[in-house]
């Protein structure tokens, strides 16, 4: 009896199979037609406020026994096939393949993108800034426990892109190598960053061992298959791509280890059309060189009872001791009130930049 039962449930998934399959065609046959639309009008393939309202009402149309994270994670590869058959959209990241950026990619855009792997995040932006419109480019701006990542906040002073999305991402290292056992290792390869995240663990582990800084977590996997007696801190999937041992999981000092990533591309056509309802928006701004400038540029935020989620100094490169503010509040450009106090903080301060307005990243508990 138990096995009858198990074949008719089974059955009756192979005919749900069937239905879903039917309904991905139909879904792409429209996507298609939504891609030739969107090439008449000149508009871009990839809409990120777009996209981020469909899993919006997913989540709210669910009623199933699907998590609303697996439920999204399935619908984020429908999206990027869709987007696939439109125009293939191709992203810029910190390489090589299996690094954090690459990850952080494949987890906004889904697996259906062009990949470009960059040696440096000046690259990334070089890149995306001198491609076609299907171009985009994925960063990372800050860690949970490190701070911000400079070369990031350098080329947003002076790049003509704009901020359209933004990507939180765990970062769980692991110590891989060739090496089978930890007292073979004779020197530790990663980026600063990642070392400095494991800076604790090394120390009691592996003390003594050298640490090698290179250009990515990626680059050191790729470093040791050569070097037999390194090691390198890095992802899983590092190991997994690169056929490495993996020595020890769960290496990083903070278990809440998580980095912020940024999508940079063109600036968006119509900024009306881009509002979700939870929106974020980045600037920079100089103040003058005097007292209670700060805070007078400030006070339009508080009056319009906007929350004002970050804010970092950063030193003019022009003028010694001078600094300009990356700043971070809830709301978009196209909101009125947005508009009213951004216009009021123009009158206060010397200079001032909108690097973006986009939906809001689901911040990792």
């Amino acid at each position: 009896m138990k096995e009858e039962k198990i074949e008719k449930l089974r059955e009756k998934i192979e005919r749900t199979d069937r239905e879903i399959v039917r309904l991905l065609g139909e879904r792409a046959a429209v996507s298609i037609e939504i891609g030739r639309a969107k090439l008449g009008a000149g508009l871009a393939v990839y809409d990120p406020a777009r996209e981020a309202m469909v899993y919006r009402q997913l989540a709210r149309i669910n009623g199933g026994a699907l998590p609303e994270a697996s439920l999204q994670a399935i619908f984020r590869e429908i999206i990027s096939a869709s987007r696939a058959l439109q125009t293939p959209l191709e992203v810029a990241f910190l390489g090589p393949e299996a690094s954090f950026s690459h990850q952080a990619a494949l987890a906004h855009f889904g697996s259906g993108i062009v990949p470009l792997s960059k040696a440096t995040i000046q690259d990334v932006f070089t890149d995306a800034e001198k491609g076609p419109n299907s171009r985009w480019g994925i960063v990372p701006v800050e860690n949970s426990a490190e701070g911000s990542v400079k070369a990031t906040l350098d080329r947003l002073i002076s790049t003509p892109l704009a901020i359209r999305a933004e990507v939180y991402l765990r970062i769980r290292q692991c110590l891989l190598s060739s090496c089978s056992r930890m007292d073979e290792i004779r020197r530790v390869y990663s980026h600063p960053q990642a070392l400095a995240q494991c800076q604790g663990w090394l120390r009691t582990h592996l003390p003594g061992i050298p640490l090698v800084e290179v250009e990515s977590t990626a680059g050191a996997a790729r470093r040791i298959q050569e070097d037999k007696t390194g090691a390198a801190v890095g992802s899983a999937l590092a190991a997994q791509v690169y056929n490495l041992g993996l020595l020890a999981e769960g290496i990083e000092d903070n278990p809440a280890n998580t980095t912020r990533f940024i999508v940079i591309g063109p600036r968006a056509e119509r900024d009306h059309g881009g509002i979700t309802g939870r929106d974020k928006t980045s600037i920079l701004f100089g103040t003058p060189h005097l007292p209670g400038a700060l805070h007078r540029a400030l006070e339009p935020f508080a009056q319009a009872e906007i929350n004002l989620m970050r804010i970092e100094s950063y030193p003019a490169r022009e003028r010694m001791w001078e600094y300009l503010f990356f700043a971070d509040f809830a709301g978009h450009t196209a909101d009125p009130k947005t508009e009213q106090c951004l216009e009021a903080l123009k009158g206060r301060t010397a200079y001032l930049k909108v690097l973006g307005s986009y939906p809001r990243g689901e911040e990792l508990p």
